[in-house]
């Protein structure tokens, strides 16, 4: 029998987004946890309860790594249809996840791939859920 495709919501809409430079602040709070899949660093504030409501991201590429504003734009474009393609992993969590905010850099020195950042992420996002699930909500 062929089983009928989970309806997922593949979308990256502007409300989930983060462009707030105060909540931008928060996320780089120095006490908030964050992990390392070479070429990315994942950082996040963790949320008050578990929810289901998506987190909001920020996705970004040093200037200082890539001068040319061509190779750091690519490089977006790809971790954002990395998230998109895989955000159900966090949003699918028993009993919803804990992250409010979520901050994705591009730490490696080198162009990276689809593949492989897609591969990075997937394994930075099931680090999040294991290493989220541990520690006590503030």
């Amino acid at each position: 029998m062929n089983e009928l495709p989970v309806n997922r919501n593949y979308t990256f809409p502007k409300k989930e987004h983060l462009c707030s430079k105060k909540r931008i602040e928060q996320l780089f709070n120095r006490q908030n946890p964050s992990l390392g899949v070479y070429p990315l660093r994942l950082t996040w504030l963790p949320a008050p309860a578990r929810t289901t409501t998506p987190p909001e991201v920020l996705i970004t590429v040093p200037k200082r790594t890539f001068k040319r504003a061509v190779d750091r734009n690519r490089l977006k474009r790809l971790m954002r249809e990395a998230y998109r393609l895989n955000k159900y992993r966090l949003l699918e969590a028993e009993n919803g996840h804990p992250v409010a905010l979520l901050g994705i850099l591009y730490t490696g020195k080198e162009k990276s791939e689809l593949p492989l950042i897609e591969k990075k992420l997937i394994s930075g996002l099931n680090r999040l859920l294991a290493e989220a699930s541990l520690q006590p909500a503030p």
